[in-house]
C-alpha cells in the first residue's frame, strides 16, 4: 500500500489525487493522510480513496503559534495510529502543512519517503521532511543544496490531460473563434487586485476576454460584463485554456502547469514574497527564463498583450519547455522503485 499525504490547499491536493488516480490503475493500494481543516476534508469523501483526516498545524515562517504548535502534536499522534493501522511500503508527500506528520514520522521508521515540490522554491514542509527522502520530484527546475540536488528530479506538475481545439472550445464559451481571447486568472478564490486593476486596462483593447473573478466576487464584478467581456466564479481549466491566446494570472504552480500543458503564454503578477515566502516569485522567474511567460506591468499593460499575442507561437514553444504532460505517470513510475 501507498501512503499519499499533503494538502491544505489545492496547490498540494490536487497533484496527490491526480497520482492515486494513476496508481490505483495500476494496481497499487492507496491511502490518503489529510487535514481535517483543508480543501481534502470537503474532497476526498467524494472519491472512492479510504482516507483518514488529522489535526495538522501550520508551519509559520515569521512566528511561533502555540495553537498551531499543539495542532501538530496532535497531527503526529493521529499519523502515528494511522500508519500503525495502515502501514505503508511507500510514502509520498505533496507537502503543505497537512503533508508534514504523516511523512516525517515514516522518515523516522525508515519507511521510503518521496517529496513532490510543486513550486520553484521548497515550501516549509518539503524542507522539513527533505533529509529523511529517499526522492524528492520537481514540478519545475529549482536552485537546490548540492546534498538536495543529487536527489532531486523534475518530473513535472500532474494536471488534467485534456486538451479541446481552439475554435471548438472558443465556440463552447461562446467566443468569436477568429478573434483573441484573453484568460484572466486570480486563483481559485480570485484576486481582488487583478480584478480591480486589469479590467479598466483590458477593455479598451477590443479583444475578447474571459474573467475569472472568483465565486465570491461574481455580483461585485457583474457590471463588467459585455458580450465581449465575460465574468464567471469558477472556470472549467482545460476548456477556457485550450480557448486561450494569452493569460493573464497570479504565478500558482498549479495555474502555471495547466497553462505549460495547453503551451498558453502568460503574463504573471505573482503574489508579494511576503504572503506567501516567494514561491509565486519563484514560479513566474522559471518560466519567464524557459520563454513562456512575462512578468506583467499594469503601466505597460497594453504593450505587452500586444507583444506575446504577435510573438505567440515563439512563447508557446518556451511553455511547452516546462509542459507537465505525463508527470503522473513518471512519480508513479518512481515510486515503484520503492515498493
Amino acid at each position: 500500500m501507498v501512503l499519499l499525504t499533503g494538502g491544505g490547499t489545492g496547490g498540494h491536493l490536487f497533484p496527490a489525487l491526480a497520482l492515486a488516480e494513476e496508481l490505483r490503475k495500476r494496481g497499487h493500494a492507496v491511502f490518503y493522510l489529510g487535514s481535517q481543516e483543508g480543501l481534502e476534508a470537503r474532497l476526498l469523501p467524494q472519491t472512492p480513496i479510504p482516507h483518514a483526516l488529522i489535526p495538522a498545524g501550520k508551519l509559520d515562517r515569521s512566528a511561533f503559534r502555540p495553537k498551531e504548535a499543539l495542532k501538530l502534536l496532535q497531527g503526529l499522534r493521529g499519523a502515528w495510529r494511522v500508519l500503525r493501522e495502515h502501514p505503508p511500503k511507500a510514502v509520498l508527500s505533496t507537502g503543505g502543512y497537512a503533508g508534514f506528520p504523516g511523512a516525517f514520522l515514516a522518515g523516522l521508521k525508515g519507511i521510503p519517503l518521496l517529496l513532490h515540490e510543486q513550486n520553484a522554491k521548497l515550501g516549509l514542509a518539503i524542507q522539513a521532511l527533505s533529509p529523511w527522502a529517499k526522492g524528492l520530484a520537481l514540478s519545475v527546475p529549482a536552485d537546490l543544496p548540492p546534498g538536495l540536488g543529487k536527489k532531486a528530479r523534475v518530473l513535472g506538475y500532474p494536471v488534467r490531460e485534456v486538451r479541446y481545439p481552439q475554435a471548438e472550445a472558443k465556440a463552447r464559451l461562446g467566443f468569436d473563434p477568429q478573434k483573441p481571447l484573453l484568460l484572466v486568472l486570480g486563483g481559485s478564490q480570485g484576486s481582488l487586485e487583478l480584478n480591480e486593476k486589469l479590467p479598466p486596462l483590458l477593455k479598451p483593447l477590443g479583444l475578447s476576454v474571459l474573467h475569472q473573478v472568483g465565486e465570491r466576487w461574481v455580483e461585485r464584478y457583474r457590471f463588467l460584463e459585455t458580450e465581449d467581456y465575460r465574468i464567471a466564479g469558477f472556470l472549467d481549466a482545460p476548456l477556457a485554456m485550450s480557448a486561450a491566446d494569452l493569460l493573464l494570472s497570479r504565478a500558482g504552480a498549479g495555474t502555471l502547469a495547466e497553462a505549460a500543458f495547453h503551451r498558453l503564454p502568460a503574463l504573471l503578477f505573482p503574489l508579494p514574497p511576503s504572503l506567501d515566502g516567494g514561491a509565486q516569485a519563484a514560479n513566474a522567474r522559471a518560466y519567464q527564463k524557459a520563454g513562456g511567460a512575462e512578468l506583467g506591468e499594469y503601466e505597460r499593460l497594453p504593450g505587452q498583450v500586444a507583444s506575446l499575442l504577435e510573438r505567440r507561437e515563439a512563447y508557446q514553444r518556451g511553455m511547452a519547455r516546462l509542459s507537465p504532460e505525463g508527470a503522473a505517470g513518471r512519480i508513479a513510475d518512481w515510486l515503484e522503485e520503492f515498493l
